[in-house]
């Protein structure tokens, strides 16, 4: 089977590599630049750092500091807007997915005349190149410095789409572990979660290649050894901090062309629809649907049940295999204390009514867009998502 795995930007990765940004910009010739981050990046004192170290590289900086979880069109565009009026040539992103998919955004509309709405779709949309862009991950989860493209919610559906191609493709990513050092627990959970998604959803699609399985695999791996870690020692273990921002980033590539599926098309309906975060919304169904494509891909799956320390006899059947590693990731969710959707005040009877619908359209769409073939391993259907919600409704609540 033919696949495609696209080659990531370039990766400045490591402890303190964020300092090297003004320096970065100056070599792409950027003399105005905007930088981009939510409140909370701000209030860290994240943001300041990185403004400074754009500005004593001589560059003028201006900020948008009032970035959207799930950015939706309107606020993107309204960036976009103060970016073409104070007519930069370089945009920076710093923090979490939002923020960098808003930065992604920004660049988009600084060459390509807005509305933002008319570049929504994976393929098939032509777009100009446009300024710099460098984006500088916070959390250990998005993998979006090195994706080709973003996430924003269509605000007329209610629903989350895609931007990509080269109008916002990303110039430079800049991984500095020292960013996560101080996140909170619940971020570093539901991040590193999501990374886990990312890596073991393209490990298991089935549009997986070779590239991608490699990276995916090796991501698995770093956060089954990490994450825990990372959630229990905060600032005291550099080590797994780096870790998860290796898995991360790893996962990010891997979903270049092999895509994600099951955890993330939920996910994305939780988080347009219900305003959930999206690395929790992602992986709030993570022991299901491991269960549910475990016969579909039962050495993928048993691989993942290992680096999440479970014991895989030989011989075991698909089922065996899907309800071992259902047991790891119950576990690991456990571990890091995911609230369930109950505990997030979600009511079963409003996510059967919107939830899978949601799917199924989505990997209808996939599958026109993709030549006939969509990234779950195994056939999608309203039945099969809405069991997946009832179990991890009633079942993942720790």
């Amino acid at each position: 089977m033919e696949t495609v795995f696209n080659s990531p930007n370039p990766i400045l990765f490591g402890p303190g590599a964020s300092k090297a940004t003004g320096q970065k910009l100056k070599e792409f010739g950027c003399t105005k630049v905007m930088v981009v981050f939510d409140p909370g990046i701000k209030k860290a004192g994240i943001a300041d750092k990185i403004v400074e170290a754009v500005k004593s590289a001589g560059l003028e900086v201006i900020t948008f500091g009032d970035v959207q979880a799930d950015p939706p069109d309107w606020s993107v565009e309204q960036a976009g807007n103060i970016a073409i009026a104070e007519k930069v040539d370089g945009v920076v992103g710093v923090g979490g997915g939002s923020s960098m998919d808003t930065a992604k955004g920004v660049k988009l509309l600084i060459a390509n005349p807005p509305p933002l709405k008319q570049y929504f779709g994976r393929t098939g949309v032509v777009t100009k190149p446009s300024v710099p862009l460098i984006v500088i991950p916070t959390t250990a989860g998005t993998g979006s410095e090195c994706t080709p493209g973003g996430t924003i919610t269509n605000s007329e559906l209610g629903i989350k789409t895609n931007i990509s191609g080269v109008g916002c493709a990303v110039t430079l990513g800049i991984v500095d572990p020292e960013l996560t050092a101080s996140l909170p627990k619940y971020v570093t959970a539901t991040t590193g979660l999501d990374a886990f998604c990312h890596c073991f959803e393209s490990y298991t699609s089935a549009m997986a290649n070779s590239i991608s399985s490699v990276l995916g695999r090796e991501g698995i791996r770093l956060v089954g050894k990490y994450l825990v870690r990372a959630y229990e020692n905060g600032s005291d273990d550099m080590e797994a901090r780096e870790g998860m921002q290796l898995a991360a980033t790893l996962g990010g590539m891997a979903m270049s062309g092999a895509f994600c599926h099951l955890c993330h098309d939920i996910g994305r309906s939780l988080g347009a629809k219900f305003h959930v975060p999206h690395g929790h919304g992602c992986s709030v169904t993570v022991p299901q649907v491991l269960q549910v494509i475990a016969p579909a891909q039962p050495e993928k799956v048993k691989y993942i049940a290992e680096c999440l320390g479970a014991q895989v006899p030989d011989g075991a059947t698909g089922e065996e295999i899907g309800q071992i590693a259902y047991d790891a990731a119950h576990d690991l969710l456990k571990k890091v204390n995911l609230p369930g959707m109950a505990s997030l005040g979600l009511k079963k009877e409003e996510l059967l009514a919107q939830v899978p619908d949601e799917v199924v359209m989505q990997v209808e769409m996939e599958i026109k867009g993709f030549g006939g073939i969509a990234p779950p391993p195994m056939p999608v259907t309203k039945e099969l998502i809405a069991d997946i919600i009832v179990r991890a409704y009633d079942e993942n609540n720790f």
